[in-house]
């Protein structure tokens, strides 16, 4: 009798791990359904063995290549009414063969380039021509591919940070801002010190820039919570919520990532050295200029050398798989 309700017992966990698992992977393949521009929404790949409900299984397919992918991660500024302009620019860069990330956030002052467009900010590049521009605009500054992009505005990164439960940062200073053109929505209200913040705050804190610093130590707050989320992603307590988060935070994202892609990059994403993430502003300091055109001040950089910097980084990658 014992035996048989080992049995027994054994079976239901058996099934209560597999529901589990189905659970998680049905939400994460609807997730990248519902969030995908690309045109071939059919690629996810899936098992011809029909699961208990008649479904097909699903599986997480691996990332196969060896080449480096380059992510244009933008922050609009849209507040979720207009295109606006982008409020933040990143460049996420992983190598699939060393797990070495390079999390590059762009000033969207740097006075750039844009095809089509003249010389103008970076950030300007995005009410021109949206993610296509910008992402050509970023292309030719670093002269890098820029394979794919991820999109989201205010509305969005508020519902990621609250669906993960909040974040712990050390908030560097007193922060304090108001403004009557938002009715008050994105007023920013924090005070120094190690903290808990719901992503109310946290869209505070990476907003910040009324200091001597300004962009420069905003687009650090900006590195240093991106790291956080993708640390706490990649916790056994982001993965009990994950199903919950990628329902939160659907309604928000625009990729061109195809579902098939994104199950590829999740899976990659467990294996990647985040506690060593190469944060860096670019263009970094060393290459910077104040220029003024017209009456605005902004940043000019030496293309050609911004360029060998950044390729400079990606070599020692290269010379470390050796």
């Amino acid at each position: 009798m014992k035996k048989k309700w080992l049995k027994i017992l054994s079976s239901v966990l058996l099934l209560s791990v597999v529901a589990v698992i189905s659970y998680y992977l049905y939400s994460i393949v609807h997730f990248t359904n519902s969030i995908s521009t690309a045109s071939n929404r059919s690629s996810t790949t899936t098992s011809s063995n029909p699961s208990a409900n008649g479904d097909p299984a699903i599986e997480i397919p691996k990332w196969e290549g060896k080449e480096r992918i380059n992510i244009l991660l933008l922050g609009g500024d849209s507040r979720g009414e207009d295109s606006g302009r982008s409020d933040s620019i990143l460049v996420a860069s992983i190598d699939p063969v060393s797990k070495k990330v390079h999390l590059f956030s762009i000033l969207r002052d740097t006075y750039v380039d844009i095809p089509g467009h003249g010389k103008g900010r970076l950030n300007s590049a995005f009410a021109y021509g949206g993610t296509n521009l910008t992402r050509q605009t970023v292309s030719e500054l670093l002269d890098i591919p820029i394979h794919k992009y991820v999109y989201t505005d205010f509305v969005g990164f508020i519902a990621l940070v609250d669906a993960l439960g909040g974040v712990d940062i050390e908030v560097e200073r007193d922060m304090y801002y108001t403004s009557k053109a938002d009715q008050h929505l994105y007023d920013i209200d924090l005070k120094k010190g190690y903290q808990h913040l719901d992503g109310t705050m946290a869209l505070q804190y990476v907003r910040f820039r009324k200091e001597a610093r300004s962009d420069f130590a905003r687009t650090e707050r900006q590195r240093k919570l991106i790291s956080e989320i993708a640390k706490k992603m990649q916790s056994t307590t982001g993965l009990i919520k994950l199903p919950g988060i990628l329902e939160s935070i659907s309604p928000y994202i625009e990729t061109d990532l195809s579902p098939k892609e994104m199950l590829k990059l999740a899976a990659l994403g467990f294996d990647l050295d985040l506690d060593h993430i190469d944060e860096q502003q670019i263009p970094p300091f060393s290459l910077l200029t104040n220029e003024k055109v017209g009456h605005a001040q902004v940043l000019g950089v030496n293309k050609s050398k911004l360029q060998a910097y950044v390729k400079e980084l990606f070599d020692a990658d290269t010379s470390a798989n050796e």
